[in-house]
């Protein structure tokens, strides 16, 4: 993980990508592997989230909106109310991660956060 101590208010997605993410219980459940974002409205759409594997191997990876995280200074990571049983019921994600409005509405709906282009 980069050094995302500073206390501006902007980071790189350089600096975000590879950056731990936390359950609430405080366990690492995986990493962001990069972001993707809107090109017209140039929001933060999601983080595409690496889970398991070892060195990168076997590790699977799942679009996680970004409205579903949040950046927690003490643990130097990003931190998520979602857990393994809500992972395993969200949409399929999109070949070459491209997406329609209709597979993002899917997935806001099913973690329960709001839409990022609204």
């Amino acid at each position: 993980m980069n050094d995302m101590s500073s206390t501006a208010s902007l980071v790189s997605s350089s600096d975000v990508n590879g950056t731990a993410v936390f359950g609430t219980k405080g366990d690492e459940i995986g990493h962001i592997d990069h972001l993707m974002i809107d090109k017209k409205s140039g929001n933060v759409a999601y983080a595409v989230m690496g889970f398991g594997g070892f060195l990168g191997m076997g590790e699977d990876h799942h679009p996680i909106p970004w409205n579903a995280l949040r950046y927690d200074p003490s643990r130097g990571g990003y931190v998520t109310d979602i857990d393994a049983d809500t992972l395993k019921g969200a949409p399929e994600r999109p070949e070459g991660w491209q997406s329609d409005r209709a597979w993002e509405r899917r997935t806001f709906d099913h973690y329960g956060v709001p839409y990022y282009w609204m």
